[in-house]
């Protein structure tokens, strides 16, 4: 089986040299991520310059730019063959509800998706992140179930795993996403220049998190597997808003 493996967190995170390792006692496993930390740089394309791809000294391909150039080099330009699976991670934290709008991590994996190839995002839910092993065990089981298993379309899964150890964790679980409150309000300081700069804030905190949702299952010590979709159709305002196009221009 051939893996292709990304991340946002950049080619020298520790979770991806965990996953890397896990993975390649399966499969045949090829790592391209950003050279640099690209979080919540979401489904962004390089459009303005040329990608550089090179190789580090622990044999992991790395690209200046985006995750989503990442997936897009490697399977339209640099390998041979098509992979039979694209998986991106593992994230440094949790990539849940209205994270995934941002998530490069989560991004690296549609780009695999739209190009037709099953993939999955994972990512370790906590702050110590001190349990990587437990991420990169669930994936291997998941990549293990896939084989014996195959699906006729692909499919995108967004996976979080509890930062506990493995065998602390009470099952599996299929969720969808959970939503947050607002951002917290970008943070205003000054530069060394005298400059007035400006920090992203925070994400909001957990509002729709009742059963059946990621955040749930994260809460409850359970792996959350979220299937996620690419379409951003509202279909159910198609008819109202061609309703009021019809009275505007009457």
């Amino acid at each position: 089986m051939r893996i292709l493996l990304s991340n946002d967190d950049g080619y020298f995170a520790p979770g991806l040299a965990c996953l890397a390792a896990s993975l390649s006692a399966i499969a045949d496993v090829t790592v391209v991520a950003p050279e640099r930390d690209r979080s919540g740089a979401s489904n962004s394309l390089t459009l303005d310059r040329p990608l550089n791809l090179r190789r580090a000294a622990n044999g992991f391909y790395y690209v200046n730019g985006t995750p989503t150039d990442c997936v897009h080099l490697a399977v339209t330009g640099m390998l041979e063959a098509q992979p039979d699976m694209v998986i991106s991670g593992i994230n440094a934290g949790a990539n849940m509800g209205d994270d995934t709008i941002y998530s490069g991590t989560v991004a690296a994996a549609t780009e695999g998706f739209l190009l037709g190839i099953p993939a999955i995002a994972v990512s370790l839910a906590g702050k110590e992140l001190a349990h990587y092993e437990t991420a990169a065990r669930v994936v291997v089981e998941l990549v293990q179930r896939f084989e014996k298993n195959t699906h006729d379309h692909p499919w995108l899964l967004n996976v979080n795993v509890p930062d506990i150890a493995y065998e602390q964790l009470q099952g599996n679980l299929v969720t969808r996403l959970g939503k947050r409150h607002r951002a917290e309000p970008v943070i205003k300081s000054t530069n060394p220049r005298g400059e007035t700069v400006y920090w992203v804030g925070p994400a909001g905190k957990a509002q729709d998190a009742g059963e059946g949702t990621d955040f749930h299952a994260i809460n409850n010590r359970c792996v959350s597997i979220t299937p996620l979709q690419v379409d951003l159709t509202q279909f159910g305002q198609l008819d109202a808003v061609q309703a009021w196009l019809e009275k505007s221009t009457a």
